[in-house]
């Protein structure tokens, strides 16, 4: 879990990455429901930017206009990113990392 939340709070303010995506980034591919699974388990004390990781398809993954929809939502807002119905246009604000950012890093 702790490469997850490490890669998540590499993802800078006013981009989004998808939960594959960060697995990927940790050396898990295709373990995407791990990531949302060490999202709701890691200590209030990291304050991990949850809120830029989405789903696949460029979506807040939660049901649209519950309470967590809401919060997402105006936490991307505020950091610049355009939300239309709970999408995010990933070609616009998708973060790309270079491998060599990746490497140099990850302290593991």
């Amino acid at each position: 879990m702790e490469k997850i939340w490490h890669i998540v709070a590499m993802i800078p303010e006013g981009n989004v990455s998808s939960y594959g995506k960060v697995a990927d980034y940790a050396g898990l591919p295709g373990r995407a429901r791990y990531v949302s699974k060490a999202l709701k388990l890691a200590p209030k004390n990291l304050r991990l930017p949850w809120h830029r990781v989405i789903n696949s398809q460029g979506k807040i993954s939660f049901p649209i206009n519950t309470p967590a929809f809401r919060e997402q939502m105006q936490w991307l807002t505020m950091e610049g990113i355009i939300v239309t119905k709970g999408r995010i246009k990933l070609t616009q604000f998708e973060w790309r990392p270079d491998m060599a950012t990746l490497v140099l890093s990850i302290p593991f």
